[in-house]
């Protein structure tokens, strides 16, 4: 049975009418799309570059060499040859040679196609992301419903714990401009407990959980907390399946930059800004009143440099 990566890049080479040594003629192409996996430890990263990076060469170190070269244990090498669909890393190494042969036989049609850098492979992996994200956007129902439901939850509890926080606090802050009452949470344990508690009692309905890779066990636990309590959730996170998507109320998966040592937030943070959105068009009348206040406010303090 393939593994999940060759199923992606079988599924790849049928839509666009290639074989799969047609669709795979790049070694570098092979490798992204071996290692694309966004919940990857950046430990994990830095081996899947260097072997990018190095794939003539690497692909026939041992063990031992290879972790030497990438600065980490043999444990993590072992665990990253699972953590991308092998048994371990015999096994992957196997697949390396195969894909390094390869290389060195095609010559130069072996090379890049596009000639793209790392950085710009990066970008146009994001570019993927967001491009799938304006596909599902196409039908914005569920979308416009949720920023309803945010909009009318009060309070409105933001959660967002590890990497999300950066996500849930920029969510935060713009939602204070249009929202009376906005709680970020970006602690775990016992912290977020007794914040969901409280705004829960406090009339709360809903909370906006994100929940970027790798994913926080607090994270489930938190979600879990807020659903006992009473209160729904709505995730923003890059599985449509999986232990937190399974317990929230809606899901809105978005696909997470992964070519780099650390993940990137294109698509999320366009999803963010369209539940905003959203929010702001479920009473328009209370948005332009807070908007005009914060302004004055903002003028009288001078928050802003003027230009």
């Amino acid at each position: 049975m393939p593994s999940p990566q060759q199923a992606r890049a079988q599924a790849s080479a049928i839509t666009s009418g290639k074989t799969a040594p047609e669709a795979e003629a790049s070694p570098t192409s092979q490798l992204r799309t071996l290692f694309d996996q966004p919940r990857l430890s950046p430990g994990q990263r830095r081996i899947a570059q260097y072997l990018i990076e190095h794939i003539t060469e690497a692909a026939f170190l041992s063990i031992t060499d290879l972790a030497e070269r990438v600065g980490v244990s043999q444990p993590s090498v072992t665990r990253f040859a699972g953590a991308v669909g092998f048994s371990g890393y015999p096994a992957l190494r196997e697949k390396l040679q195969a894909i390094a042969l390869g290389s060195l036989a095609g010559g130069p049609a072996a090379a890049e196609e596009n000639g793209a850098n790392e950085l710009q492979s990066a970008v146009d992996a994001e570019i993927e992301n967001l491009e799938n994200l304006r596909r599902d956007f196409a039908d914005p129902d569920q979308v416009i419903a949720i920023g309803r439901k945010l909009s009318q939850s009060t309070p409105l509890t933001i959660l967002g714990l590890r990497i999300s926080a950066s996500l849930a606090e920029y969510f935060a802050y713009a939602a204070r401009r249009i929202h009376p009452d906005v709680r970020l949470v970006t602690r775990g344990g016992s912290v977020a407990y007794d914040a969901l508690l409280q705004s829960r009692e406090a009339g709360g309905t809903w909370v906006l959980a994100f929940s970027m890779p790798r994913h926080a066990q607090e994270t489930l636990t938190a979600v879990r907390v807020a659903r006992s309590a009473g209160l729904k959730v709505a995730l923003v996170t890059d599985l449509a399946l999986g232990p937190v998507a399974d317990t929230a109320d809606v899901v809105f998966a978005t696909g997470t930059g992964s070519r780099l040592v650390f993940d990137s937030y294109a698509a999320p943070g366009v999803m963010a800004a369209a539940l905003l959105q959203a929010m702001t068009d479920a009473d328009p009348e209370r948005t332009q009143a807070r908007l005009e206040d914060y302004e004055h406010i903002s003028d009288q303090h001078q928050f802003f440099l003027r230009d």
